[in-house]
């Protein structure tokens, strides 16, 4: 009862949190002719519910796909069509087709922020509540504060409330995903991550994870036995499962592919903006976009998402446990958004995630990729005016994790998995590798804030207009290219002891 007690406490201050930076503008607001993600998600309502859903997908007469056309698989439309009954009730002008295109009003925003928090009350928050206090070890003080950090991660709550998207829902339905694997509910497992793959469709970050370890855990248990079974109730959960996601459009196969072709719009290119992934920050020394062709932009970032991703899920297919199956999700998720074709800011989101899973087991190099991932999309947040929200939730993050977990207090070789990396410097062996990780999160998180202030108070020289979103983006690459070697680093060393470890499926 104390234990339950204590997380209510800890969800009801996060959902301030949340409700609190709502209240401060949207993307888009007052900005035609497109308006920003705010309208894109009204829109979306408007069309799905005053068109048939065989025109959805389509460009018609009455719903044009260059003004937010649809272009996430169809849970998204769904979620989309219920939101609309509940604002046809509402006010119809919220609605209704054409005429509420850019339509704000106090009472709209209201709505529209209603509608992520009862999103992420259904579907998030139960699942970072019930993975922290059934799938992490220590104390419940030390489970509770996991919670409460997990829950007031920066950078989701920002773009959700304040860029406005509906990220919880995928995130919340992968979370799922993994809590069910972590108790041993395979089906329902593959059943939730189906169910976020068919929100949306860059929920492909985290699926080599998830196959590889399922995999992995079938063949261990004998493909000739339990297995083989297991292997058959997971393959037909996942098939029902998107065969009723996807049933109104499988009566018309030029339907289904309408739906592909626009959740995998090849056509935009490599990357658009100042994102902080590999491809942009090496754009700054070689212009790859005037080197290479369309095609050849895919063919290279393909071979290297995969290359990038191989090593981790190899090992996991090898090694099918529980701790094994959480590093590759972070590895996973990073190769992609470092590697992959047309990469968007808030993509690090997905690497967040599973990052998160692990503030329990390493808080330090949690809680600075938290950091740095926020700090990422520090543009995109000035472009929608929260500033004063992005210093707020950064500053109290940072502060309730280090005070909460205690990181710096128990950041040893030993807690830091730290043990390969002297094999790696067999040059250096009386390195102190834990003081300088310790100093280099002090010097990282001083120029985080030294570049942030800087971008809000500077004004870039006129021949170099993007000077401060490419530091930004450079810098943060630099983290998140760390992160992804240690990450691997950590995942092909010796895993943590049983007394620290969860255990194994």
């Amino acid at each position: 009862m104390q234990t339950w007690s204590l997380a209510s406490v800890c969800v009801l201050l996060c959902l301030v949190v949340r409700w609190g930076v709502s209240l401060n503008s949207y993307s888009g607001a007052g900005k035609p002719p497109m308006f920003g993600d705010y309208e894109a998600q009204r829109h979306w309502q408007e069309v799905t519910y005053n068109l048939p859903l065989q025109e959805w997908y389509f460009n018609t007469t009455e719903n044009d796909l260059n003004y937010w056309g649809l272009d996430y698989p169809p849970l998204t439309a769904y979620h989309s069509l219920i939101c609309a009954y509940v604002a046809k009730s509402i006010n119809p002008e919220w609605v209704e087709l054409h005429k509420s295109r850019g339509y704000e009003s106090p009472t709209h925003k209201l709505f529209m922020r209603a509608t992520v928090l009862v999103a992420d009350l259904m579907i998030f928050i139960p699942a970072v509540v019930l993975y922290c206090l059934y799938l992490t070890d220590g104390s419940l003080k030390k489970k509770v504060s996991t919670v409460f950090c997990f829950l007031l991660y920066p950078g989701l709550i920002l773009i959700d409330y304040g860029h406005f998207q509906y990220n919880g829902v995928s995130l919340g339905f992968a979370l799922w995903g993994v809590l069910a694997l972590g108790l041993g509910w395979d089906a329902l497992g593959s059943v939730a991550f189906c169910l976020a793959l068919n929100y949306k469709q860059m929920e492909l970050y985290h699926a080599l994870p998830f196959f590889c370890y399922l995999l992995g855990k079938s063949v261990k248990l004998g493909l000739m036995g339990r297995g083989l079974f297991l292997l058959v109730r997971i393959a037909s959960a996942v098939l029902v499962t998107f065969a009723l996601c996807w049933l109104p459009f499988l009566s018309d196969p030029e339907q289904a592919m309408q739906v592909v072709r626009r959740i995998f719009p090849v056509a935009r290119g490599l990357f658009e903006d100042k994102v902080a992934n590999t491809w942009c920050s090496l754009n700054i020394l070689i212009k790859i976009r005037s080197i290479l062709s369309s095609d050849s932009q895919i063919y290279l970032s393909f071979a290297c998402t995969v290359l990038a991703v191989l090593p981790s899920c190899i090992r996991l297919l090898t090694k099918p446990t529980f701790w094994q199956f959480k590093l590759a999700l972070a590895n996973s998720s990073l190769a992609f958004f470092l590697f992959s074709y047309q990469v968007h800011e808030k993509s690090i989101l997905l690497a967040a995630l599973p990052v998160c899973l692990l503030l329990n087991d390493l808080p330090l190099v949690v809680i600075w990729f938290l950091q740095a991932s926020t700090f990422s999309m520090l543009p995109l947040f000035l472009k929608d005016g929260l500033l004063v929200p992005y210093v707020v939730t950064s500053l109290a993050f940072l502060y309730f994790s280090i005070y909460l977990l205690s990181p710096l207090e128990h950041c040893s070789e030993d807690e830091l998995r730290l043990g390969a990396y002297h094999k790696l410097l067999f040059c250096f062996p009386k390195l102190n590798l834990a003081r300088i990780v310790k100093w280099k999160f002090y010097i990282s998180i001083a120029v985080m804030a030294g570049l942030s202030v800087a971008t809000i108070s500077l004004a870039p020289p006129p021949h170099l207009p993007d000077l401060f979103p490419v530091l930004v983006s450079s810098t943060a690459f630099m983290h998140f290219l760390g992160t992804f070697i240690y990450f691997n680093i950590v995942q092909f060393s010796e895993p943590p002891s049983r007394k620290s470890q969860k255990k194994n499926n």
